[in-house]
């Protein structure tokens, strides 16, 4: 089957196309050489249950490790790519227009040991983690790459405490506890959740966004005072524990229904009495350390980030939330809020009163980022940054493994195509991030380390995260930036499920519109969010994906190799492979292009996109003698400074690189120049204008303009009330409008080059 490197090598043309056609990237030489193939590191990297199949036959490996080596048994030392040790024939992946090998079993000798492999423990901080830092670290230094490091922080988890679990207990009208009510899986927590009593009757909130909950009060049933059974997706859990704060509620109970997951015979669910894991922090990094690194132990004064929340969190199974609903009264929830448990209507409530103690302990724990880094030839202080989270709650084989494992065949990939003649004119930075689980700690905490170098260097971030959910659907969370890009990169990529498709033509099947079915917005759950709302750098995470309801055990203890390898009908490796692929494309193109292949101009109309659903309030603002005129402005400066660029570029020198270069700086810091200089990075950390969060962005503006005619206070509860004010204030617009519409004259400025070529007639 065709190899990774060899797809790659195809991928260098000597005019690719772009938004650059003029320029073009020279052929690397090529030569037979087959790297050390995708499965093994999925093998390595992903988690099976013990006593689950691969557990005990694998051939026996040496090490110093009870985890086992992740070189191959025998080797010593950096050996030769794609020279291995296995007698048998290797496991590789294919392109998917041929058949995939299943994956090897218990009979099946590999490269590695699968049942040393699949007992590692990938939580941030343990023992299992520090043994895998080191394994990875000589992975990378194996590979002759220029540069290997590592970091490490000490940053503030959040922890069970074994000695004191959390529990749930029914409390009579006197306050007194009565039955505690199971939590099976004692160990599922909330990070970063208050740690406390809360106590209060229970109420249905469906998935607990705001829109669930002033529904909710709009329906007689007042969730201030009161405990919150809501439902897992939709938003995530940071956002429910919030939005159930701003709504006064006491505390929130966050369950899996299985109406949002696969249903019937032939599909795998998640079992009935498992819990899911998730964070509660609004926010990226460690919360005790906001705006700041956390490196070697440094002291700063108490403080805390606010998206902290203030009530506690607790994540219980499907069983112990059925107990729950069969307790509730009052009216019948709505029809589209029903779930699948064996609860016949579901009610709002409210029920019984309960009792949720959490007992979670701070912990100052070590984390570490390891970093393998080939130098441009070109331009060497120009970064092309990939990475994948390493850690994970549970086995991780979705969650961190599959991400872990095509980072390091990407490493093993370029590293090849480097001692073959290939020189990448930028520098590629390969990253495994540590604390991702927690909320993207790992990488936020070297973002705020290197906030100042970073904005001037990095190009573009590609995150492996959460990279093969399924193999229906393909989604694209990005900056506007990437999306021409991505949209050429689709149209060389085989699709992994239907032959002799590309992957382009897969999305716009049935003639669907491409982007519609593949873009979306960065989230905050992300470890690219940060690159972009925080850092000002384009990033993008892909993933395939289940057609239908999510992937069921993401963050829990029964995302495994083997689940994840079921639920995708034995597809794995060439999904796998597939993402491989648009990842190295994506480099590639990043990488060694002339001109940057960002499209710069992309940000003109998410500005009209947004603002133009705010045309039907334009005679409201009219009649307050207010008008969105200036933001139109600033738009058109931008539009025309974007296309003044262009035409710079096109009827330029290829030759010259010192107008190549100059050219590269202003289009890599284009999304730089989308967060706002007006606000502090210390109290608004996403400072971007479209992605970030606050008074500053354009999706702020939207939402206020809007509340020119909402129904008046009583949405929100008091404390949220008090917090923003109540309805539409002039004020607050006003300030809003400046703070976007100078941020967005700036980036036109920006783009405009030298101070002698702006046109200063706003």
């Amino acid at each position: 089957m065709e190899r990774l490197w060899g797809l790659l090598q195809r991928a260098i043309p000597p005019h690719p196309p772009g938004l650059f056609p003029r320029f073009h990237v020279h052929h690397a030489p090529t030569a037979k050489v087959v790297p050390r193939t995708l499965s093994d590191h999925l093998q390595a990297c992903g988690g099976h249950p013990a006593g689950a199949p691969g557990g005990g036959r694998g051939r026996q490996g040496g090490g110093d490790r009870a985890t086992g080596p992740l070189l191959p048994h025998g080797a010593e030392g950096p050996r030769a790519p794609g020279l291995s040790t296995s007698s048998a024939k290797p496991q590789t992946l294919g392109s998917s227009r041929t058949k995939s090998h299943p994956l090897p079993g218990p009979d099946s000798p590999t490269d590695l040991h699968w049942g040393q492999t699949s007992l590692r423990e990938r939580v941030a901080g343990s023992a299992g983690m520090a043994a895998l830092v080191q394994d990875l670290r000589a992975v990378l230094l194996s590979q002759k790459l220029d540069h290997v490091w590592m970091d490490t922080h000490y940053v503030g988890l959040q922890f069970p405490d074994p000695a004191h679990p959390n529990a749930l207990h029914w409390v009579d009208a006197a306050g007194k506890h009565g039955e505690q009510l199971p939590l099976e899986d004692p160990d599922v927590y909330c990070p970063y959740s208050a740690t406390g009593n809360a106590t209060g009757e229970l109420v249905y909130a469906h998935y607990g966004r705001p829109e669930d909950l002033q529904d909710l009060r709009a329906r007689g049933v007042e969730p201030k005072g009161r405990l919150l059974l809501v439902r897992l997706g939709v938003i995530n859990f940071a956002q429910k524990v919030a939005s159930a704060q701003d709504f006064g509620a006491q505390g929130v109970l966050i369950y899996p229904d299985p109406a949002d997951f696969s249903q019937g015979p032939h599909k795998l669910s998640l079992s009935s009495h498992r819990a899911v894991y998730g964070h509660v922090h609004l926010g990226t990094g460690d919360p005790y350390t906001p705006g700041f690194p956390s490196f070697n132990q440094t002291q700063f004064p108490p403080v805390q980030s606010s998206g902290l929340p203030s009530i506690p969190a607790q994540p219980i199974s499907a069983d112990t939330a059925s107990l729950l609903l069969r307790k509730l009264e009052g009216p019948v929830a709505p029809q589209e809020w029903q779930g699948h448990l064996a609860v016949s209507p579901y009610r709002l409530g409210p029920g019984p009163g309960l009792h949720l103690g959490v007992n979670n302990h701070r912990a100052s724990t070590p984390i570490s980022n390891i970093f393998g880094c080939i130098e441009g030839r070109s331009e060497p202080d120009h970064y092309v940054v990939i990475g994948a989270q390493r850690d994970a709650w549970g086995p991780g084989a979705a969650r961190s493994a599959v991400g872990t494992a095509i980072l390091l065949e990407l490493v093993r990939t370029f590293s090849s195509m480097v001692s073959n003649g290939f020189r990448p004119r930028r520098s590629l930075l390969f990253i495994s991030w540590d604390g991702g689980d927690f909320g993207s700690v790992g990488s936020m905490e070297w973002l705020e380390g290197y906030l100042s170098v970073l904005h001037l260097k990095a190009v573009v971030y590609v995150s492996l995260d959460n990279a093969v959910l399924g193999d229906d659907k393909f989604h694209a969370k990005t900056s506007p930036l990437l999306i021409s890009l991505i949209e050429n990169i689709l149209k060389q990529v085989d699709s992994p499920n239907r032959s002799g498709q590309t992957l382009f033509e897969q999305v716009v099947f049935n003639n669907h519109s491409w982007e519609a079915e593949v873009i979306r917005p960065l989230p905050m759950d992300s470890s690219a969010y940060s690159f972009t709302a925080f850092a000002g750098v384009p990033a993008v995470e892909f993933s395939f994906m289940e057609d239908g309801p999510m992937y069921p055990f993401l963050h829990t203890k029964d995302d495994t190799y083997e689940n994840l390898h079921r639920v995708l009908r034995g597809r794995l490796p060439a999904v796998a492979q597939a993402v491989a692929q648009l990842a190295g494309q994506l480099l590639i193109r990043l990488s060694h292009d002339h001109l940057l292949p960002l499209d710069f101009g992309r940000y003109g109309d998410v500005v009209l996109r947004h603002i133009g659903s705010l045309n039907e309030f334009s005679g409201d603002l009219k009649a307050r003698g207010l008008t969105l005129q200036w933001v139109y402005s600033a738009r058109g400066d931008y539009i025309r400074a974007a296309e003044k660029l262009r035409k710079e570029i096109y009827s330029s020198e290829e030759s010259d690189e010192r107008l190549t270069r100059m050219y590269n700086v202003r289009i890599m810091r284009v999304e730089f120049y989308f967060l706002s200089q007006y606000v502090s990075a210390a109290d608004s950390p996403f400072r971007h204008i479209f992605l970030g969060r606050g008074d500053h962005t354009l999706g702020a503006l939207v939402d206020h303009v809007r509340l020119l005619r909402s129904s008046g206070p009583g949405a929100l509860g008091e404390e949220a009330q008090v917090a923003r004010g109540l309805g539409f204030q002039e004020s607050r617009f006003r300030r809003q409008l400046a703070l976007l519409t100078w941020t967005l004259q700036g980036a036109a400025n920006a783009l405009s080059g030298d101070v002698w070529n702006i046109d200063n007639n706003f």
